[in-house]
């Protein structure tokens, strides 16, 4: 274990300059120093998130870090807590958010993390938290990785197998599951799957194409359509907004591959769309999140080398269109721009809700075989 002093004396401490900045940031990478699969995240994608100016769910929310600091000032451990107003009011009880959380090997230490998001969010009348989760959406930094402890795409939470342990003890209880699969790209698709695509993909006024940055509003616009009718059926849902869009897609613009991204039209209604990113956690391992000019220019390199992996980070389609076997068309037009490439070897179809069978059985029809499971959480209080 890395820390040896017994965290005796413990002290929480809020994070509110550079310095308790720098200690939030820096702790998983004294954690995970000698874990092999752990890649650090960026810390200006972290630290984006807890700036109002680039997250847009302050405008309808607020949100609190801390550390916990042992009797000799040695940080061992960090959380953070958050309210959605747009969501927290749908539960049947009021409902606050946790997340970020790293901790050393000792349930006490766990606990006053725990006890802190806690207060902070009973105190501005919360009745339930869930963790560990994102203060944005749930593409990235969602839910406590039980199963499949290997390197994680990018986005993707990463912890130790001991964290189950202290979220259980504390009352926390699975609310879902989110199943992660992943599909070898070289592979053919099974006979039925092709079939059914290629019957799909030359239906009169059934058209395809690819994400272009030109058209860039267009699209997200067209997304947007797409997946506010796609979920709007799903417990707890909340419409997602243009600006939140447009600022995901900002962020995805330094590794994005407009050809990895496809819509489909039903005599030019948008009705499907699946977005995919190469694993910009391949371009990134070794920086320890850092992103400074010679970082920069290993990115730009590796970039341009190319990674053999890609994620895809959300899919949907129209409630009206949804047993037309779109997804199986997006998936073909997809191989058809991937394999001549002869780059990819890997395509990890990330995270679905074991609530969601439609989209699970679309990836068990693609020949995909599990690859992680996550949980979310929650604690009544």
């Amino acid at each position: 274990m890395l820390f040896t002093s017994h965290p005796l004396g413990m002290q929480i401490i809020a994070v509110s300059d550079k310095k308790t900045i720098k200690d939030f940031l820096d702790l998983p990478r004294k954690l995970y120093a000698e874990d092999p699969n752990w890649i650090s995240p960026l810390d200006q994608d972290i630290e984006a998130i807890f700036n109002p100016d680039k997250n847009p769910f302050f405008t309808h929310g607020s949100c609190k870090r801390w550390l916990l600091k042992d009797e000799k000032g040695v940080v061992i451990g960090r959380t953070a807590a958050f309210i959605n107003t747009k969501k927290a009011y749908q539960y049947e009880k009021p409902t606050g958010g946790m997340g970020f959380f790293e901790c050393i090997d000792h349930r006490e230490a766990a606990f006053r993390l725990f006890d802190t998001a806690k207060e902070w969010l009973a105190n501005q009348g919360m009745q339930a938290m869930d963790g560990p989760i994102n203060f944005g959406e749930n593409d990235s930094f969602w839910g406590l990785l039980v199963e499949g402890f290997t390197p994680p795409s990018f986005g993707m939470n990463y912890n130790p197998l001991y964290y189950k342990d202290f979220f259980e003890k504390y009352g926390f209880v699975t609310v879902y599951e989110q199943i992660t699969n992943h599909l070898a790209v070289r592979n053919p698709f099974p006979e039925r799957f092709t079939k059914i695509a290629n019957w799909v993909a030359n239906k009169p006024g059934y058209t395809f194409e690819h994400f272009k940055k030109k058209e860039a509003d267009k699209y997200v616009k067209d997304l947007m359509d797409i997946y506010n009718d796609a979920w709007k059926d799903f417990e707890n849902f909340v419409p997602i907004k243009k600006e939140t869009l447009q600022e995901s897609f900002k962020k995805m613009e330094i590794i994005m591959d407009e050809k990895l991204i496809w819509f489909a039209y039903i005599n030019g209604e948008p009705v499907s769309f699946v977005v995919i990113i190469p694993d910009a956690n391949q371009m990134i391992k070794g920086f320890n999140g850092k992103l400074g000019v010679i970082e920069k220019l290993k990115f730009i390199y590796r970039k341009w080398i190319g990674v053999n992996r890609m994620r895809a980070i959300v899919m949907g389609t129209k409630s009206a269109f949804q047993k037309h076997g779109l997804e199986s068309a997006l998936f073909i037009k997809l191989k058809e721009y991937v394999l001549p490439m002869n780059q990819y070897d890997e395509l990890e179809l990330s995270w679905v809700g074991d609530f969601n069978d439609k989209m699970l059985a679309i990836h068990q029809a693609t020949g995909a075989t599990f690859g992680k499971r996550h949980l979310t959480m929650r604690k009544d209080f």
